[in-house]
């Protein structure tokens, strides 16, 4: 366990709650602009809250890692032996001293590098981004400015220490990992690299020119739903977004102009009441398959009880569409152990090698804990730390990567006065499908509300007269 863990924007307390029982005896540094239950339990816990505007997270973190530098807390041989590029980056993070870090970001100078001084002091630290950052109009950048503090502070590799990203999902690791992103195949594997196309295409039996090259990114993509040049139909599993993506009112104009919107769910979602078809679907307790964590380790999920007569799991469907579409049976097998065997082969040799791991491993190492990838052989006992030796570049060294903090994309002015941003709730999963059909977890909560912060004026510049 860590003995400090820094959160860059994450209410694990809410959305997470078992992890957060994983934390105790760890001091907790929350970064976050509201004073969520998790900033209340790392101050009640003896950790730090540090609470900047809305937006202006790149420059707290090159704050930090300007004091990181200047106050002597950079591990110099591990960034002159395991990094490269640290020059460029210190160019441009060079001028983000701490107090004009503050003056951006309303976080006093001297915590910032009382904060850094005790990650850079700590036996074990970590560092942990998720959702709060990354989908800023400046996520990327964020979140390589919290890595390039992680590497000036010599963490990645260290036993106990590191930097990682949080899934919003359970087994969202376990997809970005095999192709979920439209610019991957499975392992790790870039869809630009002729050698993984050959490789994959090799698995599928199939032409490696038949596979597509990278495409829209996910807002790109439902942006485009309807339009001459984008999807004119589109399958959707489990995904509320008629009321989960960006722009809604926008992107529901677009679901609207499909000629086919078919849904597949456990339940009449916003999104499936858009529907042309609904596809009932197994939930959960009622498929078999693999979840892999943020460290990489590989677990076994198990049915716990089968779906109701007639209801097809996720596989399934797929299985039956790819058949009706002309595709060889044996292509699109529904049996998971069938689909995690092809995985094997299609991600061996990639960074996320699982070709060492099958069913009946996984089925021992739970007694042991787990198996981690990549795992290239089935003696391979696994590696539960990366980047011991060497990083994922062909010289082996990370990368410290130039970026410029640019603030909020929408900074409020005399119209429109108010910060908004979005949080999460214990008693509700995601856009709530689900658990707002539960009585009590919404006679706990109620329907939606907005917190307003105490002192905003209630008839300000912009602010309504009627509420």
């Amino acid at each position: 366990m860590p003995k400090w863990c820094c959160w860059p924007a994450r209410n694990v307390a809410e959305t997470m709650p078992p992890f957060v029982g994983h934390l105790r005896g760890a001091v907790q540094i929350v970064i976050d602009p509201r004073r969520s239950a998790t900033a209340g339990q790392a101050v009640a816990a003896g950790g730090w809250h540090l609470q900047p505007a809305p937006g202006t997270d790149l420059a707290l973190a090159l704050g930090m890692v300007h004091a990181a530098v200047t106050d002597g807390w950079l591990e110099k041989s591990y960034v002159d032996t395991r990094t490269s590029g640290f020059d460029d980056m210190w160019r441009l993070a060079a001028s983000w001293w701490p107090e004009r870090a503050e003056r951006v970001t309303g976080v006093a100078a001297a915590d910032i590098r009382t904060v850094v001084s005790l990650l850079a002091c700590a036996d074990r630290a970590y560092l942990l981004t998720a959702r709060g950052i990354e989908q800023h109009a400046s996520g990327t950048d964020t979140v390589q400015a919290f890595i390039n503090l992680a590497l000036a502070l010599g963490l990645p590799g260290r036993a106990g220490s590191g930097f990682g990203t949080l899934t919003g999902q359970g087994n969202g690791q376990g997809g970005r990992e095999h192709g979920q992103k439209a610019d991957q195949l499975p392992g790790y594997r870039k869809l630009t690299d002729p050698a993984a196309r050959a490789h994959v295409a090799g698995v599928w039996g199939v032409d490696p020119d038949s596979l597509p090259g990278p495409g829209r990114s996910a807002y790109e993509l439902l942006d485009a739903l309807g339009t001459p040049e984008g999807p004119q139909s589109l399958l959707v599993f489990g995904s509320n977004i008629a009321v989960s993506a960006p722009n809604v009112g926008h992107i529901r104009e677009r679901l609207a102009a499909l000629r086919l919107l078919v849904v597949a769910d456990v339940v009449l979602s916003e999104t499936a009441a858009m529907a042309d078809v609904v596809f009932p679907v197994a939930q959960f307790a009622e498929e078999e398959g693999t979840l892999t964590n943020l460290e990489g380790r590989v677990l076994r999920r198990r049915r716990a009880l089968p779906p109701p007569d007639g209801v097809r799991t996720d596989l399934e469907v797929l299985s039956g569409l790819a058949r009706h579409l002309g595709q060889p049976a044996d292509r699109f097998p529904a049996d998971p152990r069938e689909v995690f065997e092809e995985l094997r082969a299609a991600s061996a040799g990639g960074p996320a090698d699982y070709a060492g791991i099958t069913y009946e491993r996984l089925d021992a190492a739970e007694r042991t804990g787990g198996l981690h990838w990549p795992c290239p052989t089935v003696d391979h006992p696994g590696t539960p730390r990366l980047f011991l030796d060497r990083f994922a570049h062909p010289d082996g060294l990370a990368r410290f990567v130039p970026v410029e903090a640019v603030g909020p994309a929408e900074p409020v002015d005399r119209t429109f006065p108010l910060y908004a941003t979005t949080g999460r709730l214990l008693e509700h999963y995601q856009s709530g499908a689900q658990t707002r059909r539960v009585a009590e977890l919404m006679d706990t909560t109620g329907e939606q509300f907005v917190d307003v912060h105490p002192p905003t004026p209630p008839n300000g510049p912009g602010w309504p007269t009627e509420r």
